[in-house]
């Protein structure tokens, strides 16, 4: 298999210090905007040099839709079970 990637939507991995009060405070602003800190401060920079988002963080996509209710986390083990049964009638 051959794998192709697209410089400009491939990502590097970084560290930065900051003060743990600005930390702190950074972080609460993500979760008040539903994204990651490492998305929120991709936007950030992004803003100040001025440049267009190509891509962005998937998980802007978690909490759009109605589950009805369900619980895969919780309830897999008797989902599971009921696939099963019903394949088993099959």
């Amino acid at each position: 298999m051959i794998l192709h990637h697209d410089v400009d939507v491939m990502m590097t991995r970084t560290q930065i210090s900051m003060q743990r009060e600005t930390l702190r405070r950074a972080r609460i602003r993500a979760g008040e905007e539903g994204i990651s800190f490492a998305e929120y401060v991709r936007r950030l920079v992004i803003r100040d040099l001025g440049e267009s988002s190509t891509g962005g963080d998937v998980s802007a996509l978690f909490g759009l839709f109605d589950s009805g209710g369900s619980n895969v986390g919780r309830n897999k083990d008797h989902m599971i079970g009921e696939a099963v049964e019903v394949l088993n009638r099959k």
